[in-house]
Order: C-alpha cells, then sequence, then structure tokens
C-alpha cells in the first residue's frame, strides 16, 4: 500500500475506510485492524478522499484520475459507472446528511453536485474558487455546503440552488487543506499550509477567537468530535493534535508515531477513538482520552525480533524471532501475511529473501537453515543439516544458486539453493563464532564477521581465503557489502562502525562514532550514499557513506536492543527489529539534495512537478526529480 491520503469511519464505528496513493481503498476491522475482504479496484489515479454513506450501505471515493466512485461497502463491488465530469484531479468527496446527494471538490477549481442513486450532476458546478477545492462538507442540516482552496479562502454555499452565501472566510495565508462543520452547525473550521487552525462563525462568516497554533508544518486535515467539544489535526510535521474547541488551547500533548505526513484525520462515531493515515505507509488508532496508541502494527512476535529484510520488490517483510517463527508482513499496511512459518525448534537468528523474491531462508540457533515458499509459507525440501552450532546469519548469492550460513561453529558453509545440497567443505578459518555473512554485488566474494574481531574475505568460487583479515577492537557483529562493491562496512562491539576498501582492506577513513553500546547491525542504503546502523542502545543512525559524518538525530522509538537493520529498495525507509518485539519503519533521513527529492515524493501530484523544477539545479539532479515525479503519485 502506498501513501493513506484519506481514512474514514462508518456511522456505528465498526469500520474504517481508507484510500491510498496505490490507487486503491481497503476497508479494515476498526477493533483488530484486520482487513475486510479484498481492496477496492478501479480508480487509475491515487485515492484522495474516501466517505462512508450516512446508512453504511456505499463508500465514494475521489481521485486524480479526475473521476468519483461508488462502491458497494458489503461487497466492495463497484456501483453503477464512475461519476465523470471534473477536467482535473479530485481532492474531496462527501455525503450530504440524508445520502441523496453528495458534493466533490476538484483540481479544476469547482465544486459539483451529483445525485448519489443515480450518478447523475445535479444543476451548475459551483464555481468562485480561483484556484484548486482542496475539501468540502456538508452541514449537519444539509442546508450548506463549505470548501477550501489554494486561493487562500473558504466558501460557504447553498446547497439547493449552489449560489454562494456571503463573502469568501479571508485570513490563512496559504492555501486551506481541510474544512469542516462543528456538529452543530455553529461554527467552522479549516486547516491550512500556514500552519494554522482557524475557527468561523458559520452564520456571520467571522473569525472566531485566535488562530489555533502548535504545528511546525501545513496542516493537512481537521475534524470535530461529535459531541463538538474538541478538534483535531494533522500535519506535515507528523503529529496529531488535539484542541479545546471553545478556548483553541491545546489537550495534551501532540501524538507521536508517524514517521511521514499525517495526511487525514477522524473520530470514531462515539468519539472515543481518532484514526489517522499518513505518508509513511501506515494508519494508526489512537486513544481520543489518553492520546495513546491503541495497538501496534507489526506486533506479533513474542518474543525479541533477530532479523529483518525486505522483498527486492519492496512490498513484503519477513522477520526472524527469538520465539522460532518467521513473519511476513505487508510493507505498505503493517498486516501479517498468512501464518507464522514453524518449524526451527531455535531462536531465528537470520532471515533472507531469494533474488527472485520466491524463497525465504532462515537459520537458527537449532544449528539448521530452512527454505520456505515465499507465496505459500510452506517449507521446501529437508533442512540443511552440518553445522555443530546455531547458525547466525544466512543469505543468498546474487545469483539465487547458492546460500551461504555463518555459525557459531567458527565455519562458514556453501549450499546448492536448489538441491540444499552442501558445495564443497566447510570455510575454516575464524576462532571464534560467525556472526555475520554475506556475498559481494558481483558473487564472486564471501565476507564474514566474526567474534574473533575480524573480518575475512574469501573467495565464493574456492573458497580460499583472500588477503588479510581485517580487524576491530571487540567482535564483529554485521558485515555489507556497499551496492557497487568497492566498500565493506562492519558493526563491532567496540562500538564503532568501520569502512574498508574491499579490494585493499584498508581502513577508510576514520571509525564511525556515535552509539554507546554494540553495533549490532549495520547496512546500507539502496544507492549506496548512507550507511545504517542499528544498536544495543536502543536506537538507529544513519552515516554518510562518503564523509562518514551522521546525519540527523539518532531514531529512538526502540525500548531495547536493536538487533537488525535494513534499508528498503527504493530508499525511501529503513526497518529495524529490536528485542522490543517489534519491527518498525522509518523515514529514511538524507542529505541537503536527496531531502528535497525525498520531500517531493511524498507530495501530492499537483506538488510535484513546481518543486521539481525549483529544487533541481543540475542536469543529473533533474533528471533523478523527473524520474520520482513520472513514478511517485505521493
Amino acid at each position: 500500500m502506498g501513501s493513506v491520503l484519506s481514512v474514514g469511519y462508518s456511522s456505528n464505528g465498526t469500520r474504517v475506510v481508507t484510500g491510498s496513493s496505490d490507487k486503491t481503498i481497503r476497508i479494515w476491522d476498526a477493533e483488530s485492524g484486520a482487513v475486510v475482504g479484498e481492496h477496492l479496484t478501479g480508480h487509475s489515479g491515487g485515492v484522495y478522499s474516501v466517505a462512508y454513506s450516512p446508512d453504511e450501505r456505499h463508500i465514494i471515493s475521489g481521485s486524480s484520475d479526475r473521476t468519483i466512485r461508488i462502491w458497494d461497502a458489503g461487497t466492495g463491488a463497484s456501483v453503477g459507472s464512475p461519476l465523470n465530469g471534473h477536467i482535473g484531479q479530485v481532492w474531496s468527496v462527501a455525503y450530504s446528511p440524508d445520502g441523496r446527494r453528495i458534493v466533490s471538490g476538484s483540481r479544476d477549481n469547482t465544486i459539483r453536485i451529483w445525485d448519489a442513486e443515480t450518478g447523475a450532476s445535479v444543476g451548475e458546478h459551483l464555481t468562485g474558487h480561483s484556484e484548486g477545492v482542496n475539501s468540502v462538507a456538508y452541514s449537519p442540516d444539509g442546508r450548506r455546503i463549505i470548501s477550501g482552496s489554494d486561493d487562500c479562502t473558504i466558501r460557504i454555499w447553498d446547497a439547493e440552488t449552489g449560489a454562494p452565501v456571503r463573502s469568501p472566510l479571508d485570513g490563512h495565508t496559504d492555501w486551506v487543506q481541510s474544512v469542516a462543520y462543528s456538529p452543530d452547525g455553529r461554527r467552522i473550521i479549516s486547516g491550512s499550509d500556514d500552519n494554522t487552525i482557524r475557527i468561523w462563525d458559520a452564520e456571520t462568516g467571522a473569525s472566531v477567537g485566535e488562530h489555533l497554533t502548535g504545528h511546525d508544518l501545513g496542516v493537512n486535515s481537521v475534524a470535530y468530535s461529535p459531541d463538538g467539544q474538541h478538534i483535531i489535526s494533522g500535519s506535515d510535521d507528523r503529529t496529531i493534535r488535539i484542541w479545546d474547541a471553545e478556548t483553541g488551547a491545546p489537550v495534551g500533548n501532540p501524538l507521536y508515531g508517524h514517521t511521514g505526513r499525517v495526511w487525514s484525520v477522524a473520530y470514531s462515531s462515539d468519539g472515543r477513538r481518532i484514526i489517522s493515515g499518513s505518508s509513511d505507509h501506515t494508519i494508526r488508532i489512537w486513544d481520543a482520552e489518553t492520546g495513546t496508541s491503541v495497538g501496534e502494527h507489526l506486533i506479533e512476535h513474542n518474543e525479541g525480533v533477530n532479523s529483518v529484510a525486505y522483498s527486492l520488490d519492496g512490498q513484503n517483510i519477513i522477520s526472524g524471532s527469538s520465539d522460532h517463527t518467521i513473519r511476513i508482513w505487508d510493507a505498505g499496511t503493517g498486516a501479517s501475511v498468512g501464518n507464522p512459518l514453524d518449524g526451527h525448534t531455535g531462536k531465528v537468528r537470520s532471515v533472507a529473501y531469494s533474488p527472485d523474491g520466491r524463497r525465504i531462508i532462515s537459520g537458527s540457533d537449532d544449528s539448521t537453515i530452512r527454505i520456505w515458499d515465499a507465496e505459500t509459507g510452506a517449507s521446501v525440501g529437508e533442512h540443511l543439516t552440518g553445522h555443530s552450532g546455531g547458525v547466525t546469519s544466512v543469505a543468498y548469492s546474487p545469483d539465487g544458486q547458492h546460500i551461504i550460513s555463518g555459525s557459531d561453529d567458527r565455519t562458514i558453509r556453501i549450499w546448492d539453493a536448489e538441491t540444499g545440497a552442501p558445495v564443497r567443505n566447510p570455510l575454516d578459518g575464524h576462532t571464534d563464532w560467525v556472526q555475520s555473512v554475506a556475498y559481494s554485488p558481483d558473487g564472486r566474494r564471501i565476507i564474514s564477521g566474526s567474534d574473533d574481531n575480524t573480518i575475512r574475505i574469501w573467495d565464493a568460487e574456492t573458497g580460499a581465503s583472500v588477503g588479510e583479515h581485517l580487524g576491530h577492537n571487540s567482535s564483529v557483529n554485521s558485515v555489507a557489502y556497499s551496492p557497487d562493491g568497492e566498500h565493506i562496512i562492519s558493526g563491532s562491539s567496540d562500538l564503532t562502525i568501520r569502512i574498508w576498501d574491499a579490494k585493499t582492506g584498508a581502513s577508510v577513513g576514520n571509525p564511525l562514532y556515535g552509539h554507546t553500546d554494540w553495533v549490532r547491525s549495520v547496512a546500507y542504503s539502496s544507492d549506496g550514499r548512507r550507511i545504517i546502523s542499528g544498536s544495543d542502545d536502543g536506537t538507529i543512525r544513519i552515516w554518510d557513506a562518503e564523509t562518514g559524518a551522521s546525519v540527523g538525530d539518532p531514531l529512538k522509538r526502540h525500548t531495547a536492543y536493536v538487533r537488525s537493520v535494513a534499508s528498503s529498495p527504493d530508499g525511501w525507509s529503513i526497518i529495524s527489529g529490536s528485542d522490543d518485539r517489534t519491527i518498525r519503519t522509518w523515514d529514511s533521513e538524507v542529505s541537503t539534495e536527496a531531502a528535497k527529492l525525498q520531500f517531493v515524493s511524498r507530495m501530492p501530484t499537483r506538488f510535484i512537478l513546481l518543486t521539481t523544477l525549483l529544487t533541481c539545479s543540475t542536469l543529473s539532479l533533474v533528471t533523478q526529480c523527473m524520474l520520482i515525479f513520472l513514478q511517485s503519485p505521493t
């Protein structure tokens, strides 16, 4: 699933509907968080707005493909033909309180009203905004429609005639992204890219009180609680805030948890829950009273998570745990895919995908390696035996023909990936447990890190040791090649990360200092520009691979040792597994130029071209930016 652009509750609070940049709508059980049925497909662009009908029988969606669609909420089937008429992306849709009408706002600067039963356009489209319409809503009595626009204004319309009611509401100094009525219809709230929320008198259009400040970036979504006592807001600053609707004072601390922009927020019908959707590809549910997250995504292991890895296409994540199981997760939604992979009788220390994504391998303290079908989760063939100690690390060769494993028995073994048979004798040389193994990108070399404080390089064809071994002052817990094969990185119990020249074995620059406890895992970003490290100090750090400088602040959400880190294939996300039994997904922190690219990649399509042209200063960077423009809808 892509960025979650819109969220909504059913009126009875039992279902949640979400719209995503991946062009789908999904329905979820509000209590369990499980996906209900198949996702709804039909749009050819990102889904920016979704809503349940008041009777909960239908769902409407608005998309960047310029259409509105109606769906059967029970079956997920499309109802009738798409509603066509807008000549720009549809940013917002809403039902009238009686469910007879649908209103939509578009980038084409207009609002349209539709018959919910027939799908026919009702009357003339509403014009007056000079720029795109980002948000529309009906008043609780159905007599009025409000709209918020890129022209920085809010407009009120007569829902029956389509005529404007009084002058536009002026006050915001940047795009108005979201508007909503209070439950009693007496107030209007608006959220804007000027970082503020404003409250308006719905009858007179006058501004009420001071504007609400606290967000550090633009406000994308606002909503009233069902009792009208509170307001919630979601922002580009990755937080949700709760406000006292009467005084405008903040209620409690901001709600932290999302690692990307918060695009949409909503209350449950009983006011007890808040739901939020984010560019981090997750939906979160919060207790409206305490502000605490209700449930945790990606928490189903019963013990610590020792190893995590992305599939090559970035769609799935696998994790291996001390609870003896491997789990597969949807990288977009965080939902568990299928049942746990059971079979090991000891801690699962290492997991990896095959290059074609069809197989998963796992290494365990039970001294075996197992191969699994990534689609079905079934065990493939007999488990691989030969090590006399626990298997600490496993990896596929780049061509998928071989598997390597490192073990507490101090050896590295090579296996035929198809038959499971051992290929030549074990690679001997380490004098203590082998903690990590990896192939070079061209498959010609194998590296290994050991508790004997050394890194060794091996010829993958002959098994011979290549050159002198490389050393830390304590155990080497993790090793990895750079994507171009030019460098090796290693993480150690001496609290440092080191970079090495893969050809000469020479140390490159100074050790990377910053962690305050053992470095358990190291990885390169997919483009090789960043190094990621996870440590027993509970943090993940990001480093500039060229200079060795720390990039940004440490990532501090885990409450125990960080055992494993990995970068997504597209380089935008990092995953980490911890002894706190969780897997977490993070936005990658990058350098100034790349940060602009990352920022652009999470923005709605309407922002991309302008920002791209403003931020691209060189031909090569322009090419990268245009690729992102073509490839990323949000």
